[in-house]
């Protein structure tokens, strides 16, 4: 009984270093453009730096939120500061307190004598708040 070797089909060999040749060709496409390849990289750190400086403006809003919160801390509360906020909440002056109208999208005083006076950066611009 004689054995016959069968030499591998030509096509087979072909076919096999096709998919092959085509799975190192997807490897190379997302190394460089796929979701997590050298291209969305660069992406990735544009995003990062957004985010870091959203981060940083969002630790500075706290931060001031902080500072008027520890305004009103019973141990360190300033009475002045007390006495403006709830006038102001409540609309309501004292005897003797003089008035300032201030017009919020400009920040300067409204009417009265002093109108000639702020033409001319007499009177300073009146920021609201207690800051």
């Amino acid at each position: 009984m004689s054995t016959r070797l069968r030499r591998p089909s030509l096509w087979r060999q072909l076919a096999i270093t096709a998919a092959l040749v085509a799975f190192q060709g997807y490897l190379g496409y997302s190394a460089i453009s796929g979701n997590f390849g050298i291209e969305s990289q660069k992406l990735m750190k544009v995003d990062i730096a957004n985010l870091q400086g959203q981060s940083d403006e969002m630790t500075a809003e706290i931060e001031a939120y902080r500072h008027k919160v520890s305004l009103f801390d019973p141990h360190s509360l300033d009475p002045d500061i007390l006495t403006e906020k709830a006038r102001s909440f409540l609309s309501m002056s004292g005897t003797g307190t003089m008035l300032v109208m201030v017009d919020p999208t400009t920040g300067q005083p409204l009417g009265g004598l002093q109108g000639v006076s702020t033409g001319n950066q007499a009177m300073p611009k009146i920021d609201s708040g207690i800051d």
